[in-house]
């Protein structure tokens, strides 16, 4: 099971074994991190469970759609790592994934 680390808004960071075919978002969700609020439940239509994701892994990430960059748009706190945590789903690819839960808009 590949591990993941995910910083909170605090700055800690924990690590966290994340299920292959689960996406970051309900790995993070189902380990209690109340901060990424993930509203729409993972169908791409918020943006509540946005992430910034270190830039080593932008290959390993599949291309973000239409519906995720309009989403993202609606975010102060976008940037060139910004990514919808609903749409990135685990595989052995992101084992040492490090993702920031952003600020909340």
């Amino acid at each position: 099971m590949p591990l993941i680390s995910v910083t909170t808004r605090s700055g800690d960071t924990h690590e966290l074994n994340a299920e292959p075919g689960l996406s970051i978002m309900e790995v993070i969700r189902d380990a209690g991190f109340d901060e990424l609020l993930a509203l729409c439940g993972g169908c791409c239509s918020c943006a509540t469970c946005h992430v910034k994701v270190d830039p080593a892994f932008a290959d390993a990430l599949p291309t973000m759609s239409q519906d995720e960059d309009d989403l993202l748009d609606s975010s102060s706190h976008r940037d060139s790592s910004s990514r919808l945590s609903c749409q990135l789903i685990v595989t052995e690819a992101l084992a040492g994934l490090h993702v920031t839960i952003a600020a909340e808009d």
